[in-house]
């Protein structure tokens, strides 16, 4: 008895071979996300200014930046809100009080440069190595941090496009 199509045509979830890692992605880059800028504040600035600024933008996470206007940390901002409940924090301290720091670049960690041409996969693939949430966006050369890009939006990229 012959073979019917419906009988060797794949239904969709019947395909035992499973997609390749990052198929989701159809070679999106993180310029594809269309991040809102960055929005990044001196080490020295008060935290009522920080707090502000991520209130008004809605960010969880707000780079800091050194002297000379390189990433050195960021403020976790669901964080600050529970060192204000408990008094451990204050609209006069400066940013760096509260920063939570990067590590140095080395071989054990090494730094990972995410900028608007890095693939989708490689993003997902640093979140889930780094075990992190965010991820800064800079040029190549480091000097400017140009977005915050988070899990949520890979997420919500992956939902858009279907």
């Amino acid at each position: 008895m012959p073979l019917s199509d419906k009988d060797t045509t794949p239904t969709p979830g019947s395909s035992t071979v499973a997609p390749p890692p990052g198929a989701k992605y159809r070679g999106a880059v993180v310029d594809d996300l269309q991040l809102p800028p960055a929005f990044c504040l001196p080490h020295e600035a008060p935290l009522a200014a920080a707090l502000e600024a991520a209130y008004e933008r809605e960010f969880d996470q707000l780079p800091v930046l050194s002297d000379r206007r390189k990433p050195i940390g960021y403020l976790n901002v669901p964080s600050l809100k529970e060192k204000y409940k408990r008094g451990e924090a204050r609209d006069d301290d400066q940013l760096y009080r509260h920063t939570t720091h990067f590590p140095l670049a080395s071989k054990s960690h090494p730094y990972t440069v995410i900028t608007p041409d890095t693939p989708l996969e490689e993003l997902e693939e640093f979140f889930r190595s780094k075990g992190t949430e965010f991820a800064l966006v800079t040029d190549y050369q480091r000097k400017w941090v140009l977005a915050v890009a988070t899990l949520t939006d890979l997420e919500t990229f992956v939902k858009r496009r279907g």
